[in-house]
């Protein structure tokens, strides 16, 4: 890339020293065991995710700390201690065990951004339970299908989602034996064949012991979906939390004294890994809002609130540039230091967009709900190039490969040469497997290495740069084309919102680039405006890569994490079965 394009790093821009300030000698350094030994030990001498992030927060000098403050429109904030939390996820851990929920169990949770779906989190995690949040967003069928594949014996809800999106179907799910109720707003928990957790919370007693769990039993399951097929639950372990700790310090900076805002809903992993667990490892308050995106109200809790750190998506951050650079003129970020996305790549426009009005760059990192916590990152003490996903963070061997006929995978040493992303196993978070998929699971290893599926390529300089999905590369004529970068490339345009490319079938050179894109404000679609995204596309890209059609839409569909679905545009392009639809944003 062009030098003039890297963004540099001055003390300026650093508000408080960084953790990771010596790339090279803090990764020769590194030693999981190391990190392990940060962390207190537990008085039964094993590893519990939620005593670590709770309880010993709570039993030290933070007990009066504000662990989560939740906001939501039109009530005061409410705000969470350390202690008030132990207490909590004590009281939800005593309510299993009275329902005779024990180790190993599945609890499944389905609610907006409350404080109820926090607590049963970490108070299922306490009791030894295996907790799989859902997305509330989620329509009757992927419940159904996610509780029945993890055989789910409870359910924490709403009466609202209940109604509407589990009780017609609830004869559908034969291990399903407890529904634990939250009214929400005004509503009942009078519903039959249910439980009021309220009532029960109210029951139940304040002292609760950990569950004697060790590092690799099961903790947590998050399911992800894939082109076709059932959703994947991945399997998670309580001695995740080493990794979740490392990557709060290095990849996310976090300090005692921060405000922290991870915007994603624990629904999706990021809102598990760091919108639950990371922050309260280094007790730091979080910032839990319920309502949906709306530019306004996120920039007056960036204000409001003095974030000092914020976790985000690129779709979160697309959406903030297309309500335009007006809105942000009336607020202040004194406090802001640190700006991370995460969810698919960032593109460079994004990048620059965060130094131009927000004041600071927007670091991208890149990790999948497989390896359960951050592998590479743009960290705050160094240099940005807009458009990488960065380097890999200390514990973390990180590499570029390409299959071979026999099963191994070789090695590619050349800068900027594209193949498959794939990581040496052995960090902490990384997934034990696919919930009863044995095979599907053994497949994601070759020769030593994880493969991630993601084609990348590494610079000379070591930084990493996504090129799209293995299934998503689009070959025309002989050439092998990433649609990150072609995506990127439109959306330096200033009419272009969000873009999407696909590959198009074509007799004559195989497939052809066909992009989709969604406008700023302030901009509509024509023939003449398609004509000038075709010439702006091929000047940039070459005539080779740039796109040979455009077609301008409302929206792009996304999954609820963010991410476009390209194998959805291009299925409905071509005709072809949509597939598994189960992630997909509403209204998409």
């Amino acid at each position: 890339m062009d030098a003039a394009a890297i963004i540099r790093k001055t003390p300026a821009d650093l508000r408080v020293p960084p953790h990771f300030a010596d790339y090279d000698g803090e990764r020769a350094r590194f030693a999981w065991d190391a990190v392990r030994r940060q962390l207190a030990t537990q008085p039964d001498g094993g590893m519990n995710l939620a005593w670590q992030a709770v309880e010993r927060q709570a039993a030290g000098p933070l007990r009066d700390k504000t662990a989560f403050r939740f906001l939501a429109r039109g009530a005061a904030p409410r705000d969470v201690s350390y202690g008030e939390l132990a207490r909590l996820t004590s009281r939800f851990a005593n309510v299993l065990k009275t329902l005779g929920i024990g180790r190993g169990e599945r609890v499944f949770v389905l609610a907006g951004r409350i404080p109820e779906l926090y607590v049963a989190v970490l108070g299922g995690l306490k009791a030894g339970c295996v907790v799989s949040p859902l997305f509330s967003a989620f329509g009757p069928e992927p419940i159904a299908t996610r509780i029945n594949l993890g055989a789910g014996r409870v359910l924490v809800t709403t009466d609202f989602l209940y109604a509407r999106k589990v009780a017609q179907w609830r004869d559908r799910m034969p291990t399903l034996e407890h529904v634990l109720l939250v009214a929400e707003e005004g509503g009942t928990t009078a519903e039959p064949g249910t439980l009021d957790l309220a009532a029960l919370m109210a029951q139940a007693s304040e002292e609760c012991a950990t569950a004697p769990t060790g590092a690799e039993d099961m903790a947590l399951l998050h399911f992800t979906s894939g082109t076709t097929g059932t959703p994947k639950g991945a399997v998670h372990v309580h001695g995740a939390v080493v990794t979740h700790w490392a990557t709060g310090r290095y990849a996310l900076d976090l300090h005692a004294d921060d405000i922290f805002w991870c915007t994603a809903d624990p629904g999706w992993v990021t809102g598990t890994s760091y919108g639950i667990i990371a922050p309260l490892l280094h007790g730091v308050t979080s910032i839990i809002d319920h309502e949906d995106f709306d530019a306004e109200r996120w920039y007056g809790i960036l204000q409001d609130e003095g974030v000092t750190v914020w976790y985000t998506a690129p779709t979160a951050i697309r959406m903030l540039m297309k309500a335009g650079p007006e809105i942000p003129r009336k607020y202040r970020f004194p406090r802001l230091r640190f700006i991370a996305s995460v969810g698919e790549p960032l593109n460079p426009e994004a990048v620059r967009w965060g130094k131009e009005v927000l004041g600071l760059p927007i670091h991208d990192n890149w990790w999948q709900t497989e390896t359960g916590g951050i592998m590479i990152a743009n960290t705050p003490a160094f240099d940005i190039k807009p458009g990488s996903m960065g380097r890999p963070l200390p514990g973390i061997d990180a590499a570029i490969v390409r299959g071979k006929e026999d099963g191994s995978v070789e090695v590619i040493e050349t800068p900027d040469t594209e193949g498959e992303l794939a990581l040496k196993p052995g960090w902490p978070s990384m997934f034990r497997g696919y919930l009863n998929a044995e095979e599907r699971y053994k497949k994601c290893f070759a020769a030593g290495w994880y493969l991630t599926g993601d084609l990348a390529k590494r610079d000379a300089d070591g930084w990493f740069w996504f090129v799209g999905r293995a299934d998503d590369v689009i070959k025309s004529a002989g050439h092998l084309i990433g649609p990150f970068e072609v995506e990127s490339a439109l959306m330096e345009h200033p009419a272009v919102a969000e873009a999407g490319v696909i590959g198009k079938p074509d007799p004559m050179v195989g497939e052809v680039v066909k992009a989709f894109v969604s406008l700023k404000q302030g901009y509509e679609d024509s023939e003449a405006l398609r004509k000038e995204l075709l010439g702006h596309a091929r000047k940039r890209l070459g005539a080779a890569v740039a796109p040979k059609e455009i077609a301008v839409v409302a929206t792009l569909p996304r999954t609820r994490s963010g991410k476009i679905m390209r194998r959805l545009l291009k299925a409905r392009e071509l005709g072809l079965p949509e597939g598994d639809l189960s992630t997909l944003e509403a209204g998409a």
